[in-house]
């Protein structure tokens, strides 16, 4: 099956934006109008991102420049019309009384930004609150967990990744364990992190994964390939894909065929519009860059592939508009490409 690489079929930018304006007028609702009282909340419309099939949703990085406790999180989903989400792990750890656990609007992401120098003090104290915040893993109650997906199912909305900041070599299988119990009180499929460079610890993560049967969806930038994931998915059932299309055609590859071919171990997609490799690989508006978002999401409808597209907003905020309009601009956008024939 020969795919372009360029969207043919893709949505115009004025006619995407035509028809969205209508859909996002409308939605701002003040945060006292949402979680002044839980009777308000219940009496809310709920959000409904899931057309033909398909599950659109988005992760908490969306909204890193703003405030990301659970009820504000909770909140933006609600404005964007969004009604399943990737739950960041400080959003729902806040929530369950974490120490440490920051929910200040986050510092944006840079590819291939060098790591910042620690002094000596520095990495003592970080040290220190791990095995603080290791403590409290190994402790806490899951009561808080089954709140926050009762707040957030109530209004319409699930959580169906989580990530945690909890599965990394040098956490202990204590809290890793940890990280899968609270993903299955949170409601979620599986949980999402960097691939590791270290096949050990993909293992390591399969094996746990597969105790508590919930997946490991690993994610990739720009050192995406077909086969990225293979070793990976060769060490335990429970180990699959968190895939990012945008970064997978920045690194000058199309996602189509990788899709085509992994679909069953894909647990979720990250969903961002950028420039190919040639074309200098840029964020960009949806509908203006060279992912084949439209042919992606036709793809998942016409397949009946049952993983999320999870949305990415990572471009620059435009003028006059603010993180939770682009989402819900992309949500549209997506809502417009599932319903259009192809």
């Amino acid at each position: 099956m020969k795919h372009k690489s360029k969207l043919t079929s893709s949505l115009s930018r004025r006619e995407f934006i035509g028809k969205s304006a209508f859909a996002i007028t409308g939605m701002a609702l003040s945060s006292s109008q949402v979680f002044g009282t839980p009777a308000i909340l219940k009496n809310l419309g709920k959000p409904n991102s899931k057309f033909n099939g398909v599950q659109l949703g988005t992760i908490t990085y969306s909204f890193r420049s703003l405030p990301t406790n659970a009820e504000q999180v909770l909140k933006y989903c609600l404005e964007a019309n969004v009604s399943a989400i990737e739950l960041m792990g400080t959003t729902a750890e806040a929530f369950a009384g974490a120490p440490n656990a920051s929910t200040e609007p986050m510092k944006p992401f840079v590819p291939g930004a060098p790591r910042p120098e620690f002094t000596a003090e520095q990495k003592a104290e970080q040290a220190a609150k791990a095995e603080t915040l290791a403590k409290w893993r190994a402790s806490v109650s899951m009561e808080k967990f089954k709140q926050l997906r009762k707040m957030y199912n109530e209004a319409g909305v699930s959580i169906y990744a989580w990530k945690p900041n909890a599965l990394g070599e040098k956490n202990t299988d204590a809290e890793i364990d940890y990280a899968f119990r609270v993903a299955k009180e949170l409601g979620a499929t599986h949980v999402t992190v960097e691939l590791p460079r270290d096949p050990a610890q993909s293992k390591r993560l399969g094996a746990i994964a597969e105790k508590n049967k919930i997946g490991v969806g690993y994610h990739g930038h720009l050192q995406q390939t077909f086969t990225f994931w293979d070793e990976a998915l060769s060490q335990s059932p429970y180990n699959g894909l968190n895939c990012d299309i945008g970064h997978y055609v920045a690194a000058g590859l199309d996602p189509l065929p990788l899709l085509e071919a992994k679909h069953d171990r894909v647990y979720s997609t990250h969903l961002k519009d950028r420039k190919s490799k040639a074309n200098g690989g840029i964020n960009v508006p949806w509908g203006e860059g060279d992912t084949p978002i439209v042919a992606v999401l036709q793809l998942m409808r016409n397949n009946k592939y049952k993983f999320p597209g999870t949305i990415e907003f990572e471009y620059d905020v435009p003028a006059g508009s603010d993180p939770i309009k682009e989402v819900a601009k992309c949500i549209e956008y997506g809502k417009n490409a599932l319903e259009k024939k192809g």
